[in-house]
């Protein structure tokens, strides 16, 4: 192996993290959520790990970018189906959007390299990325904290943490949506040409 495979090796781990993640998630044992939520955090750390040695040992490349952007967008939505058993009733609609949104940018990225570029992701994009990623964080340290480790706080503090929980979510989902339909409108002449 390569070390120029690194960082794509990187990317990929997080496909079959969100497999293990998902199912401690569901496990009936004390101490599965706990682990879950460590796991998610390592495979957070991946997201930033996997550009970082790939600027460092100048192997950035296309499969590379593709690649990195469609391994987050698995992991994250997948985690937001998982973790919708828990959510209130709102949530499913939430997250419909956040999946018709990252289907349709890949989409446009498909497009795109077809056409021999590649769309690169932009910084509000990325703004998204890592608040989607602090909505989970933050849920499942909830669910950790209350119904796993047991830890004495107050049923007030647990309410609280649980509705900024929610607060991120929603701002999560918002700002997937902004950017998903600021994106298209970027690049709505790459769509009209293949109309």
């Amino acid at each position: 192996m390569t070390m120029s495979r690194i960082p794509n090796l990187i990317t990929l781990s997080r496909i079959p993290m969100l497999f293990v993640v998902v199912t401690l998630m569901y496990m009936p044992w004390h101490g599965a959520m706990t682990l879950a939520f460590g796991l998610f955090v390592v495979a957070a750390v991946t997201d930033w790990l996997d550009g970082f040695i790939a600027r460092r040992m100048n192997t950035v490349s296309r499969f590379g970018t593709l690649m990195d952007a469609l391994s987050d967008k698995v992991f994250i939505l997948g985690l937001f189906v998982a973790m919708l058993k828990g959510l209130p009733g709102w949530a499913m609609p939430c997250v419909l959007l956040m999946i018709t949104r990252e289907f349709l940018v890949t989409g446009l990225r498909l497009v795109a390299m077809a056409n021999g570029s590649v769309l690169a992701a932009q910084k509000m994009g990325k703004l998204k990325t890592v608040l989607q990623s602090v909505s989970i964080g933050c849920l499942m340290a909830y669910w950790s904290a209350a119904f796993d480790l047991g830890l004495a706080f107050p049923k007030v503090f647990y309410d609280a943490f649980y509705a900024f929980s929610l607060s991120v979510f929603i701002l999560a989902t918002l700002l997937t949506v902004i950017t998903g339909i600021a994106y298209g409108m970027q690049h709505w002449r790459l769509l009209m040409s293949e109309s």
